[in-house]
């Protein structure tokens, strides 16, 4: 099933690598500089865009390249890449536009800006490989409808909890199963967890405080379960999801769910928080026939009627690179949405909120994320986590509660806003994905 290697090695062979443009140089970007520039043989980082140039300038640096230059102009972009140089800009428009960038990566993990990268990368026919689940969880849907009507492939990534969990789930499809849960392992979950109480740790893996806050607060996980969710037609079996704690390895809790419900919901998306093998994710599968019960019990599986699948890690960094060989080479999408959301993200009040207040972004004081499947969210009318940030208060929202559109006054020219306003219009008379109306 590994061919990328071999297809890499090939391009090496050849001098004709795959050419990479990559967006956002920080903690993910600079991982993914090093893994790319000293050992991915048959891939080339050409060019980093950043909103600070000299950042993307350090993350080459890091990697040991020192004759990156920065640019200004399509150009002096494309003469670089020509002339098999390294470039930086501020603007990532020029990678979007250049002629010889295979694929690009988006690493920024920011919804607006993410969003205006990726229209523009869709209009200019790149590929784009997102690090990003925040936007794919919010506009995903309409951006993968927009990519496909430009010819071009829009996915998430491996070495991601999703991008992991996708891998998994196509290999026990391919194996004749029926997954009923995709899962993900979490160390910690704590609400209401903010950039003050996580200073510390970001500060020892040079991390932002809000980015490990969103870890920490439980908003990055639901992002990931429901682009999961959205690349598989599953549900959630409760807002939040189900969420069990438990020191157990995966392999003995598959009693805790009931499998009844979750074939009635076309399966699920959950996690677990401090269980084993951490930080992996897993599958639970069910069996169709008794030839295939013998033969799993004979493989150590167990008797059933559910089957533990798991993958031990999720390496980031060592794993996107794959991504974009494997679009660039194979034409082969990791995950995207299969159709409408079937499960959005939420924004839920951390603290008791107060007219007049401006909502802050993910990972912040006064929001975290939760799943919730989308016929309730828009039942609901709830607002969406991915367009909270700078919404206005139109009054109090009292800690824990979801908040809805009526609660908010929406920020003026945002394109999240405008995708989102669109995904929902043209998926809304084709709302029947996984029971979904």
């Amino acid at each position: 099933m590994i061919i990328v290697d071999d297809a890499l090695k090939a391009r090496h062979e050849a001098g004709n690598p795959v050419r990479v443009g990559m967006i956002g140089a920080g903690f993910m970007g600079r991982g993914i500089a090093n893994q790319i520039a000293n050992y991915m043989p048959g891939m080339e980082l050409v060019a980093i865009a950043n909103r600070t140039a000299n950042n993307g300038l350090d993350a080459y640096g890091a990697a040991g390249i020192t004759d990156a230059k920065e640019v200004s102009s399509l150009t002096d972009l494309n003469q670089s890449i020509a002339d098999g140089k390294y470039a930086v800009t501020s603007d990532p428009s020029l990678l979007c536009q250049a002629d010889n960038i295979d694929v690009l990566i988006e690493a920024t993990g920011h919804v607006e800006y993410g969003a205006q990268v990726t229209i523009d990368a869709i209009k200019h026919k790149k590929h784009m490989v997102l690090m990003n689940a925040e936007l794919d969880g919010t506009v995903g849907p309409i951006l993968k409808v927009k990519a496909d009507q430009a010819g071009v492939i829009l996915t998430g990534c491996d070495g991601d909890q999703p991008g992991v969990q996708l891998n998994l789930y196509r290999f026990v499809k391919t194996i004749g199963l029926q997954p009923l849960l995709c899962g993900n392992i979490k160390g910690l979950q704590d609400r209401y967890r903010n950039p003050t109480t996580q200073a510390s740790f970001a500060k020892k893996w040079g991390q932002t405080p809000h980015m490990v806050t969103s870890f920490a607060d439980g908003t990055k996980i639901s992002f990931e379960q429901a682009i999961v969710a959205n690349a598989t037609g599953m549900k959630v079996a409760q807002r939040g999801m189900l969420g069990y704690e438990s020191k157990k390895h995966v392999d003995d809790m598959v009693d805790l769910y009931d499998i009844d419900q979750m074939k009635e919901l076309g399966g699920i998306v959950d996690y677990v928080v401090g269980s084993q093998p951490s930080p992996g994710v897993f599958v639970y599968a069910a069996r169709n026939d008794a030839h295939q019960a013998h033969y799993l019990n004979y493989g150590k599986l167990g008797e059933g009627p559910l089957y533990s699948f798991y993958v031990p890690y999720h390496l980031t960094v060592f794993e996107v690179p794959l991504s974009a060989a494997r679009v660039a080479l194979f034409n082969d999408v990791v995950i995207a949405p299969i159709g409408p959301q079937v499960v959005d993200v939420v924004a839920v009040a951390k603290i008791d909120l107060k007219a007049g207040e401006t909502l802050d972004g993910l990972g912040y004081y006064m929001t975290y994320g939760m799943c919730e499947n989308c016929d309730i969210v828009q039942a609901e009318n709830l607002l969406p986590m991915g367009l909270a940030e700078g919404c206005k208060l139109k009054n109090d929202v009292p800690k824990d509660r979801a908040l809805t559109y009526d609660d908010v006054e929406l920020p003026g020219d945002r394109l999240a806003h405008k995708l989102r306003a669109e995904q929902d219009a043209y998926f809304a008379p084709k709302r029947t994905l996984a029971g979904v109306k």
